[in-house]
């Protein structure tokens, strides 16, 4: 990233006041700043706060397109960055930035690096976070896979359904909770069974707030309606948190006709003709028109 001016002749003067700054914006929005000066920094809206123990290794950046890579290393404090919000996941994928900056004169400050949290690990009362460069996501296969399923997420931007539209959602108060992975209640009036399977459950206070997962199965059992995820909420979930339930898709064009009344958005290729298509003759018994072989 090209140095400003400011900064630029800050530098050049021979006499330098400079420290690193750091902010963490994390997916929902909350965002911690750092900085490694004795004193509190402020910038562009947020607090850089001094003595937070964090750290940075040497940025290594290219001007090509090879992978920005750094690592940020800093202690786990009640007042920053805690163990139970790595353990819950609230930090991946947060979006980093580091500036060099002035700190007799903030304005004057250079945005060396731009990227997000990848590996996250901690360890004696510290954590490790690998930094992902901007051309970490050109490592990514991108494009359209020919397949019979749809190849949207629900709501996407290929899908275009309004996930939060009425009688796709429910939020229900928590009832029965194990190992915030299966949730219990007698009944979800309105709902078949079904219904959320491939969805998500959103929790929406308490502990987790924030936190969701991936609904596996949505069925009722021992005369109680089940919601069991694929994996646990990485937070406690307690009787009396409020949780949103979201429909799932399944991903087939029926579903997406009759259950979401969006088969104008469906990203799936349902008439892919068989191996024996390649085998076909000309034959009397009906047009070749290129049609549908179903």
């Amino acid at each position: 990233m090209s140095m400003p001016s400011a900064f630029r002749d800050h530098m050049a003067g021979g006499l330098t006041t400079v420290c690193r700054c750091w902010a963490v914006t994390r997916t929902d929005g909350v965002a911690y700043g750092f900085t490694d000066h004795d004193l509190d920094l402020s910038f562009d809206g947020l607090l850089f706060r001094a003595n937070t123990g964090l750290t940075a290794a040497a940025l290594q950046q290219a001007s090509g397109l090879s992978v920005d890579n750094s690592e940020a290393v800093g202690a786990l404090t009640d007042a920053a960055i805690t163990e139970a919000d790595i353990d819950a996941g609230r930090f991946d994928g947060a979006e980093v930035r580091a500036w060099m900056v002035n700190w007799a004169d903030v304005a004057a400050r250079w945005l060396m690096f731009r990227g997000s949290i990848g590996e996250l690990r901690r360890s004696g009362g510290a954590f490790f976070a690998e930094l992902r460069g901007l051309t970490d996501v050109l490592n990514r296969p991108l494009g359209r896979v020919y397949q019979k399923p749809c190849t949207a997420v629900l709501s996407d931007a290929g899908c275009r359904f309004d996930r939060s539209a009425e009688g796709y959602r429910a939020e229900v108060a928590v009832e029965q909770v194990q190992e915030a992975r299966a949730f219990r209640w007698p009944e979800l009036a309105g709902f078949e069974p079904g219904w959320f399977t491939y969805g998500r459950l959103v929790v929406l206070d308490g502990v987790a707030a924030g936190l969701w997962g991936t609904v596996k199965r949505d069925a009722f059992a021992d005369g109680l309606r089940g919601i069991d995820l694929w994996e646990p909420i990485r937070a406690a979930v307690a009787p009396g948190d409020v949780v949103r339930l979201e429909a799932g898709c399944d991903k087939r064009m029926e579903s997406c006709r009759l259950k979401f009344n969006n088969l104008v958005n469906f990203q799936g290729f349902p008439d892919i003709p068989g191996e024996d298509w390649m085998m076909a003759v000309p034959k009397q018994a009906a047009p070749n028109i290129g049609g549908s072989r179903r």
